[in-house]
């Protein structure tokens, strides 16, 4: 019989293998949020128009969409470990070089690599974790990588702030002759080095070492985390689970008696892709460009980031604390509905706006107000589509559609990011502030409809027992 001792040891163990597979996820953020305070730098060292300057913002996602398409495969043949000890190389390559670039070319292939290590860990780190954790704990851990995200994103914010401050700009001069914006992509090279280190000292995913013949290291690894029968009854599932599963292949995700594309691939492409349709990497990569173009000052619109990413870390702290509660699909109506509203408020104050010397310029209070609704935006995306998405990926798809379902929704994902993360300088300069915010704001109306007539919930469930067609 096990003792509370040995219960609190494996409830530590879980929780500190599960915390470094998320450090993927802080870097992800960290990767992510740190093109926001470098915009003006990229557009000065480069010469950049609108077009090439949000092709060089939104260049790592095609590398995420390789990354993630690829990611599931891969980690099938090498194992999910291996595969995030990867991704840490190639976040430590990529924070190098994107600060040392000098042309845009150099710049976007350094990117590029940085976006296959994102893509990798955003599809690797919450599959590991829900293959590694307790069902009844599942989501809370899940949600664990997007805190990390969100973690990330805050950190990279502040990071911008503090260190355009002590330059007086992202332009100016501050350490070692070099530009505030090269330091900014530097930074990262600390956590990333983090990771690589302690990705040395956890396990390797129990379904993966089954599935590659490593029985005895696998039932070490589920005795870690669950008492001994337990790890024995888990042990047997995982190996009856896959002695009725292959290797994935797209071909998979096809009903062979009907033809069609089975609907649970549906609804996690449609998941994926309204997660970036609302447009919340705008803010996330855009925000100080947003907040200049409504008449901050970019130190003020640098601030505002690290407040907008504050505001995120306790959403996401919300989130933790009921989708093992509530479930997974209450949490996304009620953000798809929350940001339904916000978004309407933003597109309100940015259509009464005037240019002013190249500035929109709000009348009255509207500014205020669409800055409140901005971070009011951010908190419901972050406590419902913003984490609940990946755990609901990782956790969805049956066995025999587990690995492909991952990759294409994956691939989705990245290259609905990369098209809304690309069109915003354009539709900036095209239909204004409003045009674009009122964009999103019809696909969060949407995405409401898509919760109800399409999303199953998962709370609760094993993988293996998922049978969702």
């Amino acid at each position: 019989m096990a003792t509370a001792s040995t219960d609190s040891q494996r409830s530590m163990v879980v929780f500190l293998t599960c915390c470094v597979a998320a450090i993927g996820g802080f870097l992800f953020g960290f990767d992510s949020g740190v093109i926001n305070g470098t915009v003006d730098g990229l557009k000065q060292a480069f010469g950049s128009n609108s077009a090439a300057t949000g092709f060089n913002v939104a260049s790592m996602l095609l590398g995420c969409a390789v990354g993630a398409f690829f990611a599931g495969r891969l980690a099938d043949r090498f194992g999910r470990r291996s595969l995030l000890l990867v991704s840490a190389v190639l976040f430590l390559i990529s924070a190098w070089g994107s600060g040392v670039a000098t042309g845009s070319i150099e710049f976007v292939i350094y990117r590029v690599l940085g976006g296959l290590a994102v893509g990798a860990a955003s599809v690797m780190s919450p599959a590991y974790i829900s293959e590694i954790a307790p069902a009844g704990v599942r989501g809370r851990l899940a949600t664990v990588q997007q805190i990390a995200i969100i973690s990330g994103l805050f950190f990279s914010f502040l990071n911008n702030y503090v260190l355009a401050h002590l330059a007086g700009a992202s332009t100016e001069t501050l350490w070692f002759g070099f530009e505030a914006w090269r330091c900014m992509f530097w930074m990262e090279l600390l956590p990333a080095g983090i990771f690589l280190v302690a990705l040395l000292f956890i396990p390797e995913s129990p379904r993966y070492l089954v599935s590659a013949g490593k029985t005895e290291q696998a039932d070490r690894v589920l005795n870690m985390v669950h008492e001994e029968s337990a790890a024995r009854e888990r042990l047997g599932e995982i190996r009856n689970s896959l002695a009725q599963s292959h290797k994935p292949r797209l071909r998979d995700l096809i009903n062979s008696k009907t033809g069609k594309i089975y609907r649970v691939v549906w609804v996690g492409i449609g998941l994926a892709i309204f997660q970036q349709l609302v447009g919340i990497n705008v803010v996330f990569y855009y925000g100080a460009v947003l907040w200049q173009a409504v008449g901050f000052s970019e130190n003020d619109a640098l601030l505002i980031n690290v407040i907008s990413g504050a505001v995120s870390i306790v959403a996401c702290l919300l989130a933790i604390g009921l989708i093992d509660r509530i479930g997974r699909k209450p949490l996304l109506w009620v953000g798809s509905v929350g940001m339904s509203i916000t978004l309407m408020i933003m597109v309100y104050a940015f259509s009464t706006g005037e240019l002013v010397d190249g500035s929109l310029q709000l009348p009255g209070n509207n500014g205020v107000i669409a800055l409140l609704a901005a971070n009011a935006y951010v908190f419901f995306f972050n406590s419902s589509w913003g984490p609940v998405m990946w755990v609901m990926l990782g956790e969805m798809f049956p066995n025999r559609v587990r690995g492909s379902g991952l990759a294409v929704a994956g691939l989705c994902q990245w290259l609905a990011n990369f098209g809304i993360t690309i069109t915003f300088p354009i539709m900036l300069s095209a239909i204004g502030l409003a045009g674009a915010y009122g964009f999103y704001a019809l696909c969060a109306i949407i995405s409401v409809f898509f919760v109800f007539r399409f999303i199953l919930e998962t709370k609760g469930r094993e993988l293996e027992d998922m049978a969702y067609e």
